[in-house]
C-alpha cells in the first residue's frame, strides 16, 4: 500500500526510470527524487554509495519532505540535505516551485506564516496546502521544517558552532524546536550526530 501511494502522490515519478537511475547511481537524477528503503525506513539520494536495496524493497518520493512525511529518516552516508534543488514543475506546480524558492530563502523563518506565504502568491492557504500535497508530497510547513533541518545538519557536520547558534542560523525559532525537529528526522539529537562524526574526521585529518 505504501509503495503505490508514494508513487502516485506528488510528481508523477516513473518507477522504472527511478530504479534504473538509483541502481546506476546516475548523477543526472540527483535531487530529482529520493529513494525510501522499506526494510530500514531510511531514504537516500539516487547517488548513495551504500549497496542498493532490492527493487522490491524501495519506494520513490519527489522531495525529502515527502519521504519524511511517510516515516523515513535521512541517510547519514549520502546526506540528502546536500542534494541539488528539486526540479521545477509545469502548470499549477510552478506556484509550488515559486513557494519552494521563497521557503528556501527563509520566508517562513522570520515569524511569517503559511497564510502570509499564500497571500504573497495570491491564493488561499488552503489551496496552497492542497497544491503542496499534490506536487511536493508534504505541506509548506513540513517542507520548511525539512529545509531548516537540512541547513542545520550541514552546520553540525561542517562547523564547530554551538548548537544554539546553529538552531537560529538554520531558521528555528528556538533551540527546543531545533532539537525536536532534528531528533524527529535523524532519530538522535544533533550532539550525537556530531559526536559520531568526530572520530572519523580525526582519522581523516
Amino acid at each position: 500500500m505504501l509503495r503505490s501511494r508514494a508513487v502516485r502522490r506528488g510528481v508523477a515519478l516513473d518507477r522504472r526510470r527511478c530504479d534504473r537511475a538509483r541502481l546506476a547511481r546516475d548523477r543526472r537524477f540527483d535531487g530529482w527524487f529520493f529513494t525510501g528503503v522499506l526494510t530500514t525506513r531510511i531514504y537516500c539520494r539516487p547517488t548513495c554509495p551504500v549497496k542498493p536495496a532490492r527493487s522490491r524493497n524501495v519506494v520513490f518520493f519527489p522531495t525529502a519532505a515527502a519521504a519524511e512525511r511517510a516515516g523515513f529518516r535521512p541517510c547519514l552516508r549520502c546526506r540528502p540535505e546536500t542534494a541539488p534543488g528539486t526540479p521545477a514543475w509545469q502548470g499549477a506546480a510552478a506556484t509550488v516551485s515559486r513557494a519552494m524558492r521563497l521557503i528556501g530563502r527563509g520566508f517562513l523563518d522570520e515569524g511569517q506564516t503559511v497564510d502570509d506565504l499564500a497571500d504573497t502568491l495570491g491564493m488561499t492557504a488552503r489551496h496552497l496546502r492542497r497544491l503542496f500535497v499534490r506536487h511536493a508530497g508534504a505541506s509548506p510547513a513540513a517542507v520548511a521544517t525539512t529545509r531548516r533541518v537540512q541547513r542545520a545538519k550541514v552546520l553540525v557536520d561542517e562547523t564547530t558552532l554551538p548548537m544554539g547558534t546553529i538552531a537560529f542560523a538554520a531558521g528555528f525559532a528556538s533551540v527546543r524546536r531545533f532539537n525536536a525537529a532534528f531528533r524527529s528526522a535523524y532519530r538522535r539529537p544533533p550532539s550525537a550526530v556530531r559526536g559520531a562524526r568526530r572520530p572519523r574526521a580525526a582519522r581523516l585529518g
